[in-house]
């Protein structure tokens, strides 16, 4: 039995990087072999195994074959024979497919270091083109390194990415793989190059077709929005918002077509809510609103603002950034603090008052309020 880590953190390594996970990968081994040492099987499709002390993955040097379309079209085989460089050869990226040994011994069959130096990201070999992930795998990874490091796809790598565009392979992916996939790169350093990559590969629309009228149009509007929301931490449903809140925004009709993107993707509701009241305000005539204490009730109500303050924020905030102010002046904005303000305002206890005149008498105290801090 030979141990070797493998993938992302021997790449992350030899870049400089702080590693987050460690994998390994297991030659010479067979399933019960581990078991009588103590490994916990966890893996469905292929025998992956939970170290009983540091609780790290360790996976059996497995072979892939092509059986049918898709993604899941794979037989896989795992037997003590299989070697480490047959296992290292079924990985999507050189830079991915390099291995430790325990002993230090850096094992590298397909140039991952040299295309690490020469910030290259190519596929091991022509099985690249038998998973339709991989498309999206190449974006994520450009979507990391881009800026930082510099990372370019490689052409010929490119060039087969374009052949599977055309091939009707993306076809078989499933919404729940793209969404992983999408929302992974939109954490990452450069989100935009993740979409750039996928329209250079002719796989942009085959993924989001439904995008494809707000593209030629706000696609750099789209792009340099989210990476300006990257570079703000903003956490993933911020950027998906925001993202199709700067493709769609200038047009009355698009929120049928946010609804319809969010339901392929099968995203988060939490996501779609948020880019749905993101696209509603920004439909809004926000500067006139906030030159009345009532119009501004009744755009916070409408939004659902005294019960959601904090969903309301963060779309209206993707809203104003959008619109070019800065954070400092989307935290000082009327409508911006009158969720917080309109939230303290409460009924007087003592009070005796039938369920209609508590409603407007609340509604009075709350325009009081917004008065007194906003329109005095």
């Amino acid at each position: 039995m030979e141990i070797y880590q493998v993938g992302g953190a021997v790449r992350d390594e030899i870049l400089g990087l702080k590693v987050q996970d460690r994998d390994y990968v297991v030659v010479g081994a067979s399933i019960d072999d581990m078991v009588e040492q103590g490994f916990k099987p966890v893996g469905n499709d292929f025998p992956v195994f939970l170290h009983p002390l540091t609780h790290e993955e360790y996976a059996l040097a497995r072979t892939e074959r092509k059986l049918g379309r898709g993604y899941k079209g794979f037989i896989v085989q795992t037997s003590p024979d299989v070697t480490l460089e047959e296992d290292l050869r079924r990985r999507d990226l050189t830079i991915n497919a390099m291995a430790r040994s325990l002993d230090g011994r850096l094992i590298d069959p397909y140039g991952g270091i040299q295309d690490c130096q020469n910030r290259t990201l190519r596929h091991v070999s022509e099985a690249f083109i038998e998973d339709p992930v991989r498309i999206l795998r190449v974006a994520r990874f450009a979507a990391r390194f881009k800026s930082s490091l510099g990372f370019t796809v490689a052409p010929e790598t490119l060039t087969l990415m374009k052949q599977m565009s055309a091939s009707g392979e993306l076809d078989s992916l499933v919404p729940e793989r793209v969404w992983q996939e999408m929302a992974r790169g939109l954490m990452e350093e450069t989100p935009s190059e993740f979409f750039r990559v996928l329209d250079n590969s002719d796989a942009l629309f085959k993924i989001f077709p439904a995008i494809i009228e707000g593209w030629p149009h706000y696609q750099q509007r789209s792009l340099d929005f989210l990476d300006q929301l990257a570079s703000l931490k903003s956490p993933l449903c911020q950027r998906y918002a925001g993202w199709l809140l700067a493709l769609f925004a200038a047009d009355h009709s698009k929120k049928p077509m946010i609804e319809r993107i969010a339901q392929q993707l099968k995203c988060p509701k939490e996501c779609q809510d948020l880019s749905l009241l993101a696209y509603t305000l920004s439909q809004e005539k926000l500067d006139l609103i906030t030159h009345s204490a009532e119009h501004t009730l009744s755009l916070v109500e409408k939004a659902d603002g005294l019960r959601r303050a904090q969903r309301y924020q963060e779309a209206l905030r993707l809203v104003l950034l959008l619109q070019q102010h800065t954070v400092a002046e989307v935290a000082s904005h009327p409508l911006y603090q009158a969720a917080s303000l309109l939230k303290q305002v409460k009924l007087p206890t003592d009070n005796t008052l039938s369920v209609p005149q508590k409603i407007a008498l609340l509604r009075a105290l709350r325009i009081a309020a917004l008065h007194q801090a906003f329109f005095y």
